[in-house]
């Protein structure tokens, strides 16, 4: 039986450039890549060099902290380049893949038998633990840690994201043997959130508890679920792993390969055709994206959401746990009084000058452009409106900017990462990065008391 959450606060924006459900293959890319910011607070030690061969599988570091922990390659080939910054700090590893592809068998697992130590070990010598993510810090979990739950969201409202009831569609296979052995990681429930419609292909998979979610976003954002349903406390760990991951996992428990392949919403209004392609994690983003063509020269990649994405080059690589990417148009002219004159053409939480609210259900055309400057916070309540979780935004982001860690813990940190926080960012006349600052307030609490 479901549970129903019913989300009011937030704001839908409503974006041009949506992804039609047709789906393509992408052009096999020849160089896939693995970003290691992907992987927040993770440090890398090398398990091959420079020139070495890789199957698809095969690991290619190892998590200094945690050594069972193994990063794997998405492709087999050769690692022709380790990109390295400040402090010879590894920031990029690139792999030229074979026209064949090779994959590491690792041998399948028979869930029902498995105990609880047998999953892990097998999850972490094959690759597919960093798909596990942990509250607190928003970080890859942490394996000797008992979560109290796990949660998945499989109900999408971030704009122009890839819409997951047609992404897994024919995946209850591997979504069911994913779920099922997670379903034994933890004492606790595996709580999945769908939309009202009930038509996702995980509402009937056996082994959870199902919750029917409708509201504006952030509804649909895992950190508003988990604090409708069961709150993170203080010395409190709970999981949480996005449906399309939960696919790569279950395939290699019934295959025992690794298959890195991921259905790609390529959406926004810089898109001549948006659609979705079939490819794979690292691979180059220009492989789909000049198919579908674009409208203009002056446009930037997001390699994610528009809200939480990252900003990305169009000879950029598809992140690790990234299914959209989104192209938009640089917002990088000015509007001579832009500020001074009624505005028909861009979505706005308040009603000066602005007339989003006499159409919310308009499609915007909207651009990079931050119309606005950096400056001190104003209090002016919008951060409340839009923010559905039982916390006080604005005093926890100044908390966080202060490094006050008491105020930190008792308001809130504990429970939220930043995308919470993406609205709250778009929304803010003050153009705070709230993001970034939440990001510096865990890393802090982390480096402090984790």
């Amino acid at each position: 039986m479901s549970k129903d959450i019913r989300i009011k606060k937030g704001l839908n924006i409503n974006l041009v450039g949506a992804a039609e459900q047709t789906i393509s293959k992408a052009v096999l890319s020849n160089v896939y890549a693995i970003n290691l910011n992907d992987f927040h607070g993770i440090t890398p030690k090398m398990l091959l060099k420079e020139g070495g061969e890789v199957k698809a599988g095969e690991a290619l570091f190892y998590n200094k902290n945690i050594e069972e922990m193994l990063f794997v390659s998405p492709v087999s080939g050769e690692l022709v380049e380790i990109e390295r910054g400040a402090r010879r700090r590894i920031l990029k590893l690139r792999i030229l893949a074979d026209k064949e592809q090779q994959f590491l068998d690792n041998g399948t697992l028979n869930v029902d038998k498995a105990s609880k130590d047998e999953i892990k070990a097998f999850l972490l010598k094959t690759g597919c633990w960093p798909f596990i993510k942990q509250r607190p810090y928003d970080i890859v979990a942490n394996p000797d840690a008992t979560p109290k739950a796990i949660f998945i969201s499989a109900y999408v409202t971030a704009p122009l994201a890839a819409d997951l009831d047609f992404t897994l569609q024919g995946k209850e296979k591997e979504l069911q043997a994913a779920v099922s052995a997670l379903g034994k990681l933890t004492p606790g429930k595996v709580h999945v959130s769908i939309g009202q419609s009930g038509k996702s292909p995980m509402a009937g998979l056996s082994g959870i508890t199902v919750h029917k979610v409708s509201g504006p976003h952030p509804a649909g954002l895992v950190g508003t679920q988990i604090n409708k349903i069961d709150p993170i406390n203080k010395g409190e760990t709970v999981w949480t792993v996005s449906p399309q991951d939960l696919v790569v996992i279950g395939e290699l428990l019934l295959t025992g390969k690794f298959n890195a392949e991921r259905i790609v919403a390529l959406a926004g209004s810089s898109v001549k055709a948006p659609k979705y392609y079939k490819t794979k994690i690292g691979t180059e983003i220009s492989t789909f994206l000049y198919a579908s063509g674009v409208n203009t020269e002056n446009f930037r990649v997001i390699n994610g959401d528009v809200l939480t994405g990252s900003k990305s080059s169009p000879d950029g690589y598809l992140g690790f746990y990234n299914n959209t990417v989104t192209a938009i148009p640089e917002g990088d002219d000015y509007e001579f009084f832009g500020w001074n004159k009624p505005i028909f053409n861009k979505i706005s939480t308040t009603r000066a000058l602005t007339f989003s609210w006499l159409q919310p259900k308009k499609k915007y055309d909207l651009t990079t452009n931050t119309n606005g400057e950096h400056r001190a916070f104003v209090v002016t309540g919008q951060y409340e409106e839009v923010f559905p979780l039982d916390i006080y935004p604005m005093q926890l982001l100044k908390a966080c900017m202060v490094k006050d860690l008491d105020e930190m813990e008792q308001l809130g940190l504990y429970e939220v990462a930043p995308e919470d926080f993406s609205l709250t960012e778009f929304i803010c006349i003050s153009k705070q990065p709230h993001q970034q600052i939440i990001r510096e307030g865990l890393d802090l609490l982390y480096k402090e008391i984790g």
